[in-house]
This record gives C-alpha cells, structure tokens and sequence, in this order.
C-alpha cells in the first residue's frame, strides 16, 4: 500500500464517520484494521517528534506529571518517561492503547482509553507537562473550540504545554457553517485562530513557529504556559 493509497484510506473512513455523526469512532476502526501494522497508521513515526526532543532539552520534565495526549503508538510518552517524567498517556481507542502496552511491556508510562473531552474530569489538577502533538488536527473544525477547552484544562498552574499540528492560514469570516467537508483532511490543517482558543481558556503562548518540512507541509509549534 502507497502513503498516498494510506491517505486516501484514512480520508474515506473518517468521513464515513462524520456522515453519520460519530467524529472520532474512525480512529478505532483504523487501529484495529491495522492489525499490528505500523506502516498502516499514517502518523506512526515509530520515534519521538523532534519538537518534543527538543522541548525536552529546553524544560527540566524529571520527576514532573507529565501528560501525552491523543499518544499513538507511545513514543512520544516514551520518550517522556526516558528524560524522568512520570507519564500518563491516553488514546480514544482501545485497540491503540492495547498496542503501546505490547510495544513496551515494561513501560513506567500510565497507558488510559480515553476520549479527550473527558480527561479533565479525570485529571482536574492538571499536568506540569502536556503533549499535544496531531491530535486537534484529526477532529473536525466544529470541535476545535471544544477541544483546546479540553486542552487547556488538563494544565496546571505553572505548567508548560507543547502543540504541534499542520497550519493554515486564518480563516474569512463565515455563515458559522462546518468547513470541514470542504478542506482536503484528515488531517484538517489548524489557524492560529483556532490555536487562540488555548488563551481563551486561561494561557499564555509563549512560542510560535510557523515553517515547512522536509516534505513541504506547514506546521506550526508552539508553547503555552498557565500562570
């Protein structure tokens, strides 16, 4: 199977589910038709994102809660847990989570199913450290707001949150309807609009960058802290 076979894959079953109301119920279906496939999971890097090594050598992370969200196959919490971190780590699906537990059998990392909107209530004291890395880019733009509410909750006072995803420019204004269906995704690119929610929510972003990659795709990185 191509990359591009992969995308176009991934692209049907997600929409297959919004059609029908159920925004996040594709990514089961697709780690559970993986089947232990890495290769058929697009975002399986099978190492850490760089953004995270170095957000790592910039920030003291030992001993401190830290929190990876919408993990994958774990190796970002992995990594986490490596520089001393105490990491929990979660995922909406199960089979994903069941996955991490059989890559790292002896892992220190605290693998959890769970859907984003409801780690708040799970966590109310927050993390020192969290991890967002495409995970915000996977759901439709109607959720986005939702989202970084849920985001933003799960950091503590004094904590340092790091977002990566795919970057677009801002958006017009609009009649208020769902563009999603009309921008090429998933992954459905994020504004820096949309990544303003997380101030909205009670941080600070203390950087932003906006660049290509080797492969031509915008990204943004950014930090946030909570005071």
């Amino acid at each position: 199977m191509t990359h591009d076979d992969r995308d176009k894959q991934m692209a049907e079953l997600a929409r297959r589910h919004l059609v029908k109301g159920d925004p996040t119920g594709w990514f089961e279906e697709l780690y559970r038709a993986a089947d232990g496939d890495a290769a058929r999971v697009p975002w399986a890097d099978l190492a850490p994102h760089p953004a995270l090594a170095d957000f790592v050598a910039r920030h003291e992370v030992a001993v401190r809660r830290a929190l990876v969200i919408g993990c994958g196959l774990g190796d970002d919490a992995e990594a986490l847990a490596a520089a001393g971190a105490d990491v929990t780590a979660f995922d909406i699906s199960t089979s994903c989570i069941a996955w991490c537990r059989r890559r790292f059998p002896d892992t220190r990392v605290h693998y959890e199913a769970l859907d984003l909107v409801m780690a708040a209530d799970s966590w109310p004291e927050g993390f020192a450290t969290v991890v967002e890395i495409y995970t915000v880019q996977s759901l439709p733009l109607a959720l986005r707001e939702t989202a970084f509410e849920a985001v933003a909750a799960l950091v503590a006072p004094g904590g340092r949150l790091l977002v990566v995803c795919r970057g677009r420019d801002d958006d017009p204004p609009t009649s208020g309807d769902d563009p999603t269906f009309r921008l090429p995704g998933p992954p459905w690119a994020v504004s820096h609009d949309e990544l303003g929610g997380l101030e909205r929510h009670g941080l600070t972003e203390l950087r932003f960058a906006d660049y290509e990659d080797d492969a031509g795709v915008r990204r943004f990185v950014a930090e946030y802290a909570r005071p």
